[in-house]
């Protein structure tokens, strides 16, 4: 198997449900703020305004930030490192400190074992993408190979 020189990796399946989701939260929210008009019916307690229909609102942008989120992993790896840059952090490693890339049966991702024995997940390749995953895993595979071998 011929080594390519850089690879990226995002999750696919991810982005199809994270970007309707956010676009219906963001509507949903919306649409519930333009019904903000009147008295807010707790006996005394004042109207709503303006200010809280645009408060409405933008919780509504914040939620959608959130769900939009989970489409930030990314994986790229060449001959000398790999960065990982999963939803909450990341990481940029040589290959020197991998021992092994991992994709175990009914894990969600893909893993690295580091040679202090802890684990590295790479949220870009879920087990939900399946052969788009495993061809990922393939690729990092073969580039950890050549840099140990090297």
């Amino acid at each position: 198997m011929a080594v390519e020189t850089t690879v990226t990796y995002r999750p696919k399946k991810i982005r199809w449900v994270a970007g309707p989701a956010a676009a219906g939260v963001l509507v949903l929210f919306t649409t519930m703020s333009f019904g903000l008009q009147g008295s807010a019916g707790f006996g005394n307690s004042g109207q709503f305004a303006r200010g809280d229909q645009t408060a409405m609102i933008g919780l509504g942008v914040l939620l959608a930030l959130g769900i939009l989120a989970f489409c930030r992993p990314r994986v790229i790896a060449d001959a000398e490192h790999i960065r990982i840059r999963n939803v909450v952090g990341g990481y940029d490693l040589p290959w020197s400190v991998v021992r092994r890339v991992r994709f175990d049966r009914n894990s969600p991702w893909a893993q690295l074992e580091l040679h202090d024995d802890e684990q590295v997940s790479i949220h870009a390749l879920q087990a939900a993408d399946k052969d788009y995953a495993v061809e990922g895993v393939r690729a990092l595979r073969a580039l950890h190979s050549a840099a140990v071998d090297a």
